[in-house]
């Protein structure tokens, strides 16, 4: 395949706040715009991707793909009803997956990176194992899904946090001091003077100023995506100013704002009904919300967008006037 594959890792820093949800129907907004796409259910030990895309469990995938060391993660891939969508399951026939080894780890993301398509996209299970840090990190531009609550909203500063210490510790491995220093974060709250890591590379610096550069390097190198989930009002987009704030100052981290979706009736239904929710609900705020989204990633996914949440405030701030100016029957 000629096309370069394009890998969007999708996290949260805690589950129910439509991590899944949000990986199915972006994949199917990227198919229905022609672009070959494949969505993997990387949630080990919770796999339940394929109700979200309206499909049985009834299909090998990532454990079958890690128990049998003869198979090809490209054999796991299943055609769905969406042209130019497939889907590879998670360990729903294969239980018990959820804390593979490094050996299996990375030979499964050897697999990924070469699966055919323009667009891969990975549902990583909710919160910070070393595992989903990893699979993470197969993007410099991760997807991070929160609601606009301070609970959901600390919570996926708390996995980048997690994130950045586990690249960092990663190009430390045979540094006993910085390696330590880099564990007792681990420990600390967010907000906890000891956590704030723009201050790690004069600290690791004093250890090694190669290293200060190396830590420099990794700042620079990520920067997040967020969507927001479960919207009210668009006025909650106006949260990304706090999370610049601490992003910057306890992070060093900069993000990209890339959508703001609607708590939309008609997802409820959708999942209840276990259904696909964009082929069924295509008038509604919500799925408007998710277009929007995808057709931001074709556009902006490899390069910074400037006043990104001002975007988005504006175009949820439209779809908002829009819907609400129609009869309630059309929504």
């Amino acid at each position: 395949m000629n096309t370069r594959t394009t890998i969007i890792p999708i996290a949260s820093g805690k589950g129910g706040v439509g991590k899944t949800f949000l990986t199915a129907n972006l994949a199917i907004a990227l198919a229905e715009m022609g672009h070959p796409t494949v969505a993997v259910d990387m949630d080990l030990g919770g796999s339940n991707l394929n109700s979200f895309l309206g499909i049985s469990n009834r299909f090998p995938g990532i454990g079958d793909f890690l128990k049998a060391r003869s198979a090809e993660l490209e054999e796991m891939l299943v055609p769905t009803e969406i042209p130019n969508l497939k889907f590879v399951a998670g360990d729903g026939q294969s239980p018990f997956m959820a804390n593979i080894p490094y050996a299996q780890k990375i030979r499964l993301i050897s697999r990924i990176v070469k699966l055919p398509a323009e667009y891969v996209l990975l549902d990583l299970g909710a919160g910070t194992s070393f595992n989903t840090l990893d699979f993470f990190r197969l993007s410099t531009h991760g997807l991070v899904i929160t609601t606009s609550e301070y609970p959901a909203v600390m919570s996926m500063l708390a996995f980048l946090k997690h994130f950045l210490l586990r690249v960092i510790e990663g190009n430390f491995t045979t540094n006993y001091r910085i390696r330590e220093m880099l564990r007792s974060l681990y420990k600390q709250p967010l907000n906890g003077h000891q956590a704030i890591i723009r201050t790690l590379r004069s600290k690791i610096a004093g250890i090694d100023p190669e290293a200060g550069e190396t830590v420099a390097a990794v700042f620079h190198k990520y920067r997040p995506r967020v969507v927001f989930n479960m919207g009210g009002h668009p006025d909650e987009v106006k949260i990304a100013e706090q999370i610049d704030y601490s992003l910057k100052n306890i992070l060093s981290l900069e993000a990209d704002y890339f959508g703001f979706i609607f708590d939309d009736p008609t997802i409820r239904e959708s999942i209840k009904k276990r259904t696909a929710f964009l082929p069924n609900y295509r008038e509604s705020m919500g799925a408007e919300s998710i277009t929007r989204i995808a057709e931001r990633i074709v556009k902006f996914w490899d390069r910074p967008v400037k006043n990104s949440a001002r975007h988005v405030l504006s175009h949820a701030c439209d779809t908002w006037e829009t819907k609400r100016a129609k009869p309630d029957h059309d929504s």
